[in-house]
């Protein structure tokens, strides 16, 4: 990979990639790229977390039925389903499986690789905040990455929006498995996925 990273150094994951059931694909991606191509510039970070959820899961916002809030992850695999958490952060999730199936990953945390600049002023208003706290956290992976509402829908296998290939530095990351975060139901569930060591995924240091 180049000094300074560019699109083409990060080849969109097929739609096969998505097509699989929410565990196994939070899994793999550990070490993919979440990459976004805006009019400021590009950005992208290396993801080092994730969670799985899907209709089975009490957890889910699927467990109920499709809804109009949900209804992007009864969609084609490799979307992204976008959604308010508590009234104040944006997370952003990908959809998995099959058209019709209620399953989806949560991206909860990036290593920041490009667009470091643009990062920190979305994040804190061009001041020096700390690199590791730029996109750990999924209200912070989406306000670093410039990830909205109306994200919603955006299919993940091609630019603007998209998630790439690994570079080969993160080509066999350790990897962590544990219970979700900042969840009451089905906690004991091991659907969290994490690059072990990281000083960028989030939560508690006994879980990264």
């Amino acid at each position: 990979m180049s000094a300074v990273p560019r699109a083409t150094d990060f080849a969109p994951l097929p739609r096969r990639f998505f097509a699989r059931g929410a565990v196994a694909v939070a899994r793999d991606l550990m070490g993919r790229v979440l990459v976004h191509q805006t009019r400021a510039g590009l950005c992208a970070g290396i993801i080092v977390e994730a969670e799985a959820y899907d209709e089975s899961d009490p957890a889910s916002h699927c467990y109920n039925g499709p809804t109009a809030r949900n209804r992007t992850m009864y969609g084609p695999p490799g979307h992204l389903y976008v959604y308010r958490s508590y009234g104040v952060h944006w997370c952003c999730n990908v959809v998995t499986g099959g058209a019709g199936v209620g399953a989806a990953v949560l991206l909860r945390a990036v290593e920041p690789i490009a667009g470091l600049p643009i990062m920190q002023r979305r994040r804190f208003d061009g001041a020096d905040g700390p690199l590791r706290d730029l996109a750990r956290g999924p209200g912070r992976l989406c306000a670093a990455m410039g990830i909205t509402r109306d994200h919603d829908g955006v299919d993940t296998t091609e630019p603007p929006l998209w998630i790439g290939r690994t570079p080969g530095r993160f080509s066999r990351p350790t990897l962590r498995t544990t219970p979700r975060i900042g969840i009451s139901k089905a906690v004991s569930r091991p659907w969290r996925f994490c690059v072990a060591g990281s000083p960028f995924v989030s939560g508690p240091k006994r879980l990264r």
